[in-house]
């Protein structure tokens, strides 16, 4: 694991009840930001899935009422479909878990060597838990 302390003093950094003072790169105000982000994303992404799952019913391959190009472009369609409902459910999950970890005072803190998360790729996705390094070396 890290070699960082986890948590300042608390002294050092006062902090709302659900933040801990874990962390000089994600201050509470930016903490209380990121949290409103993470739930309008959620919120959207669920009135997204509840809208949306028209596309992902099963097609009917019944060849005397639907021709073959039809039937094509339908399963073709349902596939984009079933794709775009299984990352907007992994989003929504990303998302619970950063308030998770938001509430547990470990928001802005690399889930795997529990190194500070560069505040500007938390601005860029407010979901990653893990930092750049961790990242990398989960893509290879």
């Amino acid at each position: 694991m890290g070699s960082r302390n986890r948590r300042a003093s608390p002294a050092a950094h006062p902090s709302p009840a659900y933040l801990n003072s874990f962390s000089l790169a994600v201050k509470d105000s930016d903490c209380v930001r990121f949290k409103q982000q993470l739930i309008e994303l959620r919120d959207e992404l669920l009135r997204t899935e509840q809208a949306g799952s028209e596309g992902a019913k099963t097609v009917e391959l019944d060849q005397s009422r639907v021709g073959r190009l039809s039937r094509m472009d339908a399963l073709q369609a349902q596939a984009m479909s079933l794709d775009a409902e299984r990352r907007r459910r992994l989003t929504i999950r990303r998302a619970e878990a950063a308030l998770t970890r938001i509430e547990n005072g470990e928001f802005g803190l690399c889930v795997r060597c529990e190194e500070e998360i560069n505040p500007k790729r938390l601005e860029l996705d407010p979901t990653t838990p893990l930092c750049i390094d961790c990242a990398n070396k989960e893509e290879k």
